[in-house]
């Protein structure tokens, strides 16, 4: 009965593997909207287009299709845009970064148009910075941005907070048609596999 116990050892390995990589926290960007949505699966959207060019208080309670969340600025949050019911999200002082936290639905990918405006809530080119955590975290830099420039994250593991920041120009970050979405099916189709090598495994060697 040890026979089928040796054949099996590299694929239990790999299956092995495969498990340890999925416990590891990896986390992707991507900078093209069509790529993140090919990464992701079930996405839903939030577009402020229901906000206003107004203050509104430090944390609001949003919703991107089936997943929730909160945006939240020290200073408060703004409504800025406006242009053709085309509204945008904002922080109220420039110096504050906007925290998108408290993500429901087992949320691992965070996306959007993100980019910089001015004292008036209306486009202007500036840089960002944004910063993905899933237990590590990962910074990204957006160079001149426009109200087009799209950035996505995409974890393995749940997200717990993405942070949206200028770089300390003289401009608000804000954010527009922000995506929230889970893995790909086939992320844990492969790792149902792998657990299901490892029992089989153990039942051979059992008997």
């Amino acid at each position: 009965m040890q026979k089928p116990s040796i054949a099996l050892k590299p694929l239990v390995l790999a299956a092995l593997l495969c498990a340890g990589g999925a416990a590891r926290a990896d986390i992707t960007v991507y900078t093209s909207q069509a790529d993140f949505l090919a990464a992701v699966s079930a996405p839903g959207y939030d577009s402020y287009d229901d906000l206003v060019v107004a203050p509104y208080p430090a944390t609001l309670d949003r919703s991107a299709g089936a997943y929730g969340y909160q945006a939240y600025s020290e200073a408060g949050l703004w409504g800025a845009g406006g242009a053709g019911g085309d509204y945008w999200l904002s922080s109220e002082n420039r110096t504050q970064p906007i925290l998108f936290s408290g993500f429901t639905g087992g949320v691992s990918a965070f996306g959007g148009n993100f980019f910089t405006s001015d004292i008036a809530g209306q486009y202007l080119s500036g840089n960002l910075i944004l910063t993905a955590y899933d237990g590590t975290s990962l910074t990204y830099t957006l160079d001149g941005t426009t109200p087009d420039t799209f950035l996505g994250f995409v974890s393995d593991t749940a997200l717990r907070s993405v942070t949206l920041e200028n770089d300390g120009g003289a401009y608000w970050p804000t954010a527009n048609n922000v995506v929230l979405a889970v893995p790909e099916p086939a992320t844990y189709g492969m790792l149902l596999a792998g657990t299901g090598l490892l029992g089989v495994a153990a039942r051979r060697r059992r008997g």
